[in-house]
């Protein structure tokens, strides 16, 4: 035993040096990997940004491409990397700075005022055309070889074969295609421009030359609205028109958006608004300002694309309950086209808070749907205090409609709104109204209420006067609690009709009482409301979203025309 080595104390140290050491290498080199790739993904990012923002083209990057897609520079199939959303160039990222060198985009403008209104050639990109597009000369299928390939006018979006591609298509003049009568050519502001700085103002000797159709279209789309899809929607229009005729309102106001019009002619322009009620509501309102300025002749007729929740206004004008990519961009144009013009009531909304000493101004608000007093406007203002607190959780329709769901349930067993008729008086037209039991009161411009309910007509089992959003009539009804709402949605009970009126006065006599005008709920003290009529809008109705309501309802009105 006594023979025995035993070891050095410094090969102990030396083994737990080891051990230490590869400790540290096992712990610290995954940190150093996963930092050093951060720092270059980074990098990566700043300087893709860097020519997005130099680029004349609209760049835009993505992790996967929807579609086989092949880099137009390098010709290689890419998963990702970069796209243009005017003219839908598509490329690696490796290739960003060699695209903007070689491909031009979409010309909001021509350079010089050389060339005639009619004498635009196609501006020809090739490959990554649509799925299940045609050639314009053989008429057989395009872009079916795993490979870059083909061709795509950007402005007028025929595609043509690169063998039937021929020196005369390409010289050829560019007639803008399906939607010529919704493009605004880029010479026609060209010539804009020339007239502008010659001090001439008959726009209407250019529209001559672009025919009598020519209706051009604004887009005017709120990229926060319908779970952001209104950027997605952004960047196709783009895509079908030109770029200078869509807008981001989040980015530019209407009100300066809509001053486009008034180079253009006379009574000729659509909008499209792709938003909720309140962004429609909005551009409403800019409207109206350019009736305050004198430029009534350049007002403009207004569709609706819904993206937000409730979309009560684009029910009642035939452009359906809510929009989610179910049919494309291109049939949206068509449907714009087929529209045609109305009129749409629009009220101010005055309250006047009670008191002998109140110095306050009235508030005003312009209503364009409805104004409540009651359990709705309860859970339209719960809901809108939630969604101040937390945006990001309240981004799916389905689950908005979820949260609504829960106050209307919470109400059902509190009751907050109990006892309303003691709280409130009612004149329709000056004439003082004797109020039942009711929890809630409702004044109507429009058909449709709450998502889809058409709430005057009720389960059409009575003979009532239609409502129209023209006649300048607001239908008023009440409620008997949350539960009563309910099931007037689902049509097992009807509202309690009160009557019909041009001027709507509510006195709040006492506490405190949750109101809202247009989805907008705030929490009201005692206060005089008064709702009379403050002008029209011109809007476009579509009749081929109709609804059973809507098509028993329109041959109502026929029959009333019929017997008249």
């Amino acid at each position: 035993m006594e023979g025995e080595k035993r070891p050095a104390p410094y090969e102990g140290l030396f083994a737990d040096g080891h051990l230490i050491l590869w400790t540290l290498c096992s712990v610290l080199l995954p940190v150093f990997i996963t930092f050093w790739c951060s720092l270059q993904r980074s990098r990566r990012q700043l300087h893709r940004r860097d020519i997005f923002r130099k680029s004349k083209h609209g760049w835009r990057d993505t992790d996967l491409f929807s579609q086989p897609t092949y880099c137009c520079v390098c010709t290689q199939h890419i998963l990702l990397g970069a796209f243009c959303d005017c003219c839908g160039l598509r490329v690696d990222e490796g290739c960003l700075k060699k695209a903007d060198k070689r491909f031009q985009c979409k010309e909001i403008m021509l350079k010089s005022d050389g060339r005639a209104l009619d004498a635009m050639p196609h501006h020809w990109i090739r490959g990554n055309v649509p799925l299940c597009s045609c050639c314009v000369v053989c008429k057989q299928q395009c872009g079916s070889q795993p490979k870059l390939c083909d061709y795509r006018c950007i402005w007028c979006q025929k595609t043509v074969h690169d063998e039937c591609m021929k020196n005369s298509l390409k010289n050829e003049k560019c007639d803008f295609g399906e939607f010529k009568n919704l493009i605004i050519p880029p010479s026609y502001l060209t010539s804009i421009n020339q007239m502008r700085k010659d001090k001439k103002t008959d726009y209407a000797v250019l529209a001559s030359k672009l025919g009598k159709q020519w209706t051009p279209l604004i887009i005017l789309a709120n990229s926060r609205s319908g779970t952001n899809m209104g950027e997605g929607l952004l960047g196709e229009f783009r895509i079908l028109l030109n770029p200078v005729q869509v807008f981001d309102v989040t980015k530019t106001p209407p009100v300066k958006a809509l001053q486009l019009c008034t180079l253009l002619p006379c009574h000729s322009a659509r909008v499209l608004v792709c938003g909720g009620d309140g962004t429609v509501g909005w551009v409403l309102d800019a409207v109206d300002e350019m009736k305050i300025k004198g430029q009534e002749k350049y007002i403009p007729q207004v569709a609706v694309l819904p993206l937000g929740t409730g979309n009560d206004l684009s029910n009642t004008l035939g452009w359906g309950t809510g929009y989610a990519g179910e049919i494309p961009v291109a049939q949206v144009l068509r449907n714009v086209m087929e529209a045609d013009g109305i009129k749409l009531d629009r009220w101010k909304v005055q309250v006047t808070n009670k008191g002998y000493y109140n110095l306050r101004k009235p508030k005003e608000f312009t209503m364009n749907n409805y104004f409540s007093v009651g359990p709705d406007a309860l859970m339209a203002l719960n809901f809108h205090a939630h969604r101040e607190k937390a945006p990001s959780l309240f981004s799916s329709r389905i689950l908005n409609k979820a949260v609504y769901l829960f106050y209307g349930t919470k109400d059902c067993l509190v009751q907050e709104c109990k006892d309303l008729n003691k709280k409130v008086e009612l004149e329709l037209d000056g004439e003082r109204v004797e109020l039942p039991n009711l929890e809630g009161i409702i004044v109507l411009n429009i058909g449709y209420w709450g998502g889809g309910c058409r709430l005057w007509e009720g389960m059409g089992d009575e003979t009532y006067p239609l409502a129209r959003h023209d006649d300048g009539l607001l239908e008023v009804v009440g409620v008997y609690g949350s539960f009563h709402c309910a099931q007037i949605q689902v049509k097992l009970a009807n509202p309690f009709r009160i009557g019909q009126a041009h001027t709507v006065r509510l006195i709040l006599k006492c506490s405190m009482m949750p109101m809202q005008v247009d989805g907008e709920p705030w929490a009201q003290g005692p206060c005089t409301v008064t709702i009379t009529h403050k002008t029209h809008a011109l809007m476009l109705y579509f009749s081929g979203e109709q609804t059973d309501d809507d098509i028993s309802s329109t041959s109502d009105q026929e029959d009333i025309k019929e017997t008249e």
